[in-house]
């Protein structure tokens, strides 16, 4: 009994090891093709045609059929698909990255706009791409979709991936409609999350008027706290940064500490079951206009390049292994009987997307317009069309939700859910691709102003969350834009019309807002938070230094 038993034991270590050795050669493979996707990124870089997104899903398919081949059809992927993966450690970084080099001035002149886009454009697509799945998937039979699966389809495909059209857009030209693109891909994303979070915590099986207004009472606390939180996140940050001045003695602890702080957001929010991806948003937003301008300059530079580059591997990452899990067998073997249904499937959440898309843009854009009075503040019909293009890409948001909704621990057993994430990931493979590829030529014919942007932006990363502020080029134009007063003494004076009625109000409430928020973040926030112009300067600081040399 006992040899029986030593060996059991020996059988179960050589097990372990062979695991462990397996795991081993998956990730160094997945390293090397990251590597491969960013050296081929950069040698295509001139062209424009080709970002590192559609590069890692090209070399993701790639490595997928050659793992079919090798294995004999039984896996295509390196890696076991992981939600903690995917939500704790991936999409952090990113939306973090996004918030923290958001344009701030533009992007609150532009808050009401962007919020109508982002939230109630994200509504009305929801609610045309459920009921139209609901209608349409009826006549097919693939298998058995609750209620609560048709509305998170519609929050899955809501969430928008503007990637390529920010990388053609050139901010200094069209800066109204790069904010508007840029702004309200991210409150998409996070009204996105924030629907799928409140339909997966109801119970949909039976809907009445109780129910509809709980969602919807539900849907605002979460948007509201979420927000909150990432809010008095980043302002705690602020605090502790400007009362105890780390850069005294040393950098590292204050890089250390953004970084935890920003993470901390994230994860505080996941524990209370909010929408993480709003509060780490809006953490950064806070972080970038108070804790940033309280560190060090060295550390301000170490700052932007950890999280842009944090950004962009794990964008690199997330399209890598969609590209390779595009030709996993196990759901395409669901579907494999009837690839005609598949297809039928794809093509009806294509063209809901499509429909979704242009039933808010072009109606929301008019009534934006009738709000204003200056014919530069309007939105053209051309940039419309370039708004509801820049909308029409599904990326690694899409395909998380996908993965959360119908899978579980990156399997599925049952065909509709198969046939759920086949089409998600050809939906997210066609618009990325097809969609990507026509982008640069389709916005040079509507806006052929920008001809000249590939020189300009040639020497830019391509993630266009990094590209939002120069990381070392034109740094102090960057901070300008940063610092509201030095804005206006960079452009020369301003004079914004004061509202002296509610008319006034009404008709240019974005301006309004601005202008009242930077008089009560004088007076109260910047004294207690620090931030541009309030830092307590150290004796010898780096901070003291730099400010003598920019006056």
């Amino acid at each position: 009994m006992a040899v029986d038993v030593s060996s059991l034991s020996a059988r179960s270590v050589e097990m372990l090891m062979t695991s462990d050795h397996t795991s081993v050669v998956s990730m160094n493979l997945f390293v090397a093709l990251l590597c491969a996707c960013i050296l081929l990124g950069h040698l295509l870089e001139e062209s424009r045609w080709m970002n590192e997104s559609i590069t890692a899903l090209a070399i993701g398919l790639c490595t997928g059929v050659i793992i079919l081949l090798t294995t004999g059809g039984k896996s295509s992927h390196l890696l076991v698909f992981s939600e903690d993966l995917f939500f704790i450690y991936l999409l952090p970084p990113i939306i973090f990255n996004a918030g923290f080099q958001v344009k701030k001035k533009q992007f609150f002149r532009n808050f009401m706009t962007i919020m109508t886009f982002g939230a109630v454009g994200t509504l009305i697509s929801f609610a045309i791409i459920s009921l139209g799945a609901m209608h349409f998937f009826h006549k097919f039979n693939i298998g058995s979709l609750k209620i609560g699966d048709y509305l998170a389809l519609g929050a899955i495909f809501s969430a928008t991936d503007s990637v390529c059209t920010l990388q053609v857009l050139n901010q200094d030209e069209t800066p109204l409609l790069y904010s508007l693109v840029f702004g309200e891909g991210v409150v998409n994303d996070a009204t996105s999350v924030v629907l799928f979070n409140a339909i997966q915590s109801f119970d949909l099986s039976h809907i009445n008027t109780s129910t509809a207004l709980q969602f919807i009472g539900n849907f605002l606390y979460l948007f509201a706290a979420s927000t909150i939180l990432g809010v008095v996140a980043g302002l705690l940050s602020a605090y502790i940064i400007k009362k105890l001045y780390f850069g005294r003695h040393s950098t590292d602890r204050e890089v250390a500490l953004m970084i935890l702080m920003a993470y901390l957001s994230y994860i505080l929010s996941e524990l209370f079951y909010l929408s993480a991806i709003l509060t780490v948003f809006f953490c950064g937003i806070v972080m970038s206009h108070y804790t940033w301008h309280n560190v060090t300059e060295s550390s301000r530079v170490t700052t932007k390049h950890t999280f842009a580059t944090l950004s962009f591997v794990a964008e690199i990452f997330i399209f890598l292994y969609v590209g390779m899990d595009a030709l996993d067998i196990e759901k395409w073997k669901f579907v494999s009987d009837s690839p005609g249904k598949s297809i039928a499937v794809s093509s009806i959440l294509l063209a809901l997307v499509l429909v979704g898309r242009a039933a808010f843009v072009f109606p929301l854009s008019f009534l934006t317009n009738l709000t204003k009075k200056s014919p530069s503040d309007k939105i053209s019909l051309k940039q419309q069309v370039t708004i509801w293009w820049a909308g029409l890409m599904r990326g690694s948001v899409s395909m998380a939700l996908a993965y959360n909704q119908f899978t579980r621990s990156g399997h599925t057993d049952l065909r509709a859910n198969a046939i759920m994430i086949t089409s998600t990931i050809t939906v997210v493979l066609f618009s990325t691709v097809v969609f990507g590829l026509m982008t640069k030529p389709l916005v040079r014919i509507l806006l052929p102003s920008s001809k000249h942007i590939s020189s300009m932006i040639s020497s830019e990363p391509s993630s266009p969350k990094s590209i939002t502020v120069p990381l070392l080029s034109n740094e102090q134009d960057s901070e300008v834009s940063l610092g509201v007063q030095d804005s206006e003494a960079n452009h020369g004076p301003v004079n914004i019309p004061r509202p002296t009625s509610l008319r006034m109000l009404l008709s240019s409430p974005s301006h309004t807002v601005h202008h009242y928020w930077r008089k009560f973040d004088n007076a109260f926030m910047r004294p207690v938070f620090g931030g541009r112009g309030f830092v307590p300067y150290v004796p010898g600081s780096p901070v003291e230094q730099n400010d003598h040399q920019w006056h």
